[in-house]
């Protein structure tokens, strides 16, 4: 079974993607946390430079702990894993860095956190050692717990829940949850902030924000998400983490653009109408498969690929047509219902884009549908990820955008190398950095690309990105022209282009994700071999001179 409508949907339906079992209603007007809250955001906004600005009187002592940490950690990869190759060096040079983090305490952890879940932006081996970070962060003291909850709720544990469970469900760098249940009968999670978060948080970014420019360079898994951009971005998107009534503002943002749109695919759980503080939120508790029970949910007649399918649909017309979407989609933020909905979890992160901006970012999508690279660089430039005073037509004759695009399959592992090198001095040269909106949205691609080799592997590829296109000119096909200004019917899906963007051979009839990683692989294989002999080479060439001597 696919993901299904609801049979009876509930009062609130009209409001939000919910469940159908409410355990109360939303009603927006009449949640008490609500008010002010788009000053909260505006504030927290314009908190982030001042969070990065250098200070007169710098965090002394953290700097230098820091400073300490990431020097043991790239000085033993430089003297002892770089010499053994390209694999043993990423490796190496991860492992030290996720245990560096570890050291350091919640806010590194939670850098690597989000480092975790960028499978495609950051080198593979940083990805999976930092994922270990995931469920190593050792949970508050329940004593410490029952204190934010009862200062914040201004009332006693018991007074509230008749049951609240001392074990949390999970401990993460910034908050834990914890299962528990309300007086009048409701199954609830609450999720309650670490105490000195937010100032350990603002202490760090003051160190981070010395410490990165002296790491550009120098250590090779960072690549256009350069440190000082990284630093930047990881600012934008804490900043509002540590204000729960924000995230409960995003949970009713996100469920309101699914309900919008007519989205029944996936649900989003009700945060509670009084109890939300900037350190607790209560939040209706929804349960189902883990994302990677792929057994569990076939058992049940689960469709697993039109689960993926609706979450990438949905996905894709929040941030197109309405500038809001989940920030940070991983594994431990979903869950698919024995109904095959997704329930999606998790509200910290989200991305925005005001519209000036959301339409800059349709353009940068609209131009890649119809090849017209000067729209995709004047929305780069719009979104930042460009200088505004940028020479358009110089990115693209040095980037040579213009040219018809190459198959690697058909290039040389030197060919491949020097491209990708080429690449990344030309956009670096030009100042490009890689905007919060945008990572999030690229982040967020890459795991629902993942996710086929789970839950879909042999649904053809081709046949997706066909129906990807026909919804969205079936639904939304003028008001997608009228937004980028141009006619309506002009975007028109071009299979045989795909085919040449993706290097397919025009007589290959379907593709699967297990042809696309087989591809990957091939790659990957070929890149390591001529990193491998160089590195043989330069080591042949280095006893030749000491043999001379």
């Amino acid at each position: 079974m696919g993901p299904a409508s609801p049979a009876a949907a509930p009062a609130d339906a009209s409001v939000g993607a919910f469940s159908d079992d409410a355990p109360w209603l939303v009603q927006p007007d009449r949640m008490s946390w609500r008010a002010g809250v788009d000053t909260l955001r505006a504030r927290s906004r314009a908190e982030v430079p001042r969070l990065l600005a250098t200070k007169a009187v710098p965090p002394g002592l953290r700097i230098a702990t820091v400073g300490a940490r990431l020097a043991v950690a790239i000085g033993g990869w430089y003297w002892l894993d770089r010499p053994k190759g390209a694999s043993a060096s990423r490796s190496g040079l991860s492992r030290r860095l996720r245990r560096a983090f570890e050291r350091l305490g919640p806010t590194y952890i939670k850098l690597g956190q989000i480092i975790s879940s960028g499978e495609g932006i950051f080198p593979t081996e940083l990805v999976s050692e930092f994922r270990l970070l995931r469920d190593r962060v050792p949970p508050e003291p329940f004593d410490v717990v029952r204190r934010t909850v009862e200062d914040d709720l201004g009332r006693s544990l018991e007074s509230v829940f008749r049951r609240f469970d001392r074990e949390p469900l999970a401990a993460a760098s910034i908050a834990q949850v914890h299962s528990a249940r309300l007086h009048s009968g409701e199954e609830v999670v609450v999720k309650v902030q670490r105490p000195r978060v937010s100032a350990l948080v603002r202490r760090d970014l003051a160190a981070m924000s010395r410490i990165a420019p002296l790491l550009v360079g120098r250590i090779p898994v960072t690549a256009l998400a350069n440190p000082p951009a990284l630093v930047e971005v990881f600012a934008e998107t804490i900043a509002e983490e540590l204000d729960f009534r924000l995230e409960a503002q995003n949970m009713l943002d996100v469920a309101h653009v699914l309900a919008t749109t007519g989205s029944t695919a996936l649900v989003v759980p009700r945060p509670h109408p009084q109890m939300v503080t900037k350190r607790v939120l209560v939040m209706e508790r929804l349960n189902g498969f883990s994302w990677d029970d792929v057994t569990g949910m076939h058992a049940a007649g689960i469709d697993t690929s039109a689960v993926v399918r609706a979450g990438m649909v949905s996905f894709m017309e929040g941030a197109m047509l309405f500038g809001v979407f989940h920030g940070d989609l991983h594994g431990g933020n979903l869950m698919v219902q024995a109904d095959g909905r997704v329930a999606l979890l998790d509200y910290g992160i989200t991305g925005r884009l005001e519209e000036s901006r959301r339409l800059a970012f349709l353009r940068l999508l609209i131009g890649g549908s119809v090849r017209d690279v000067r729209m995709q660089v004047e929305a780069l430039c719009a979104l930042g990820a460009l200088p505004p005073d940028t020479d358009i037509a110089a990115v693209i004759a040095d980037l040579g955008l213009d040219k018809p695009p190459i198959d690697p399959m058909q290039m040389t592992p030197d060919q491949l190398t020097a491209e990708i090198r080429d690449l990344t001095k030309a956009l670096l040269s030009y100042g490009a950095r890689l905007p919060k909106e945008i990572m999030l949205f690229v982040k967020n691609l890459l795991f629902l690309d993942g996710a086929m080799a789970t839950l879909a592997p042999d649904v053809d590829l081709l046949a997706e990105v066909a129906f990807l296109a026909q919804h969205f000119s079936d639904h939304h096909g003028d008001r997608l022209a009228r937004d980028v200004g141009i006619a309506a019917g002009t975007v028109e899906f071009d299979m045989a282009e795909l085919r040449e963007v993706m290097g397919i051979p025009a007589e290959t009839e379907t593709i699967t994700y297990r042809d696309v990683k087989e591809r990957r692989e091939l790659i990957r294989r070929r890149m390591e071999e001529r990193k491998a002999r160089k590195t043989g080479d330069r080591g042949r060439v280095g006893l030749l001179r000491r043999s001379a001597r």
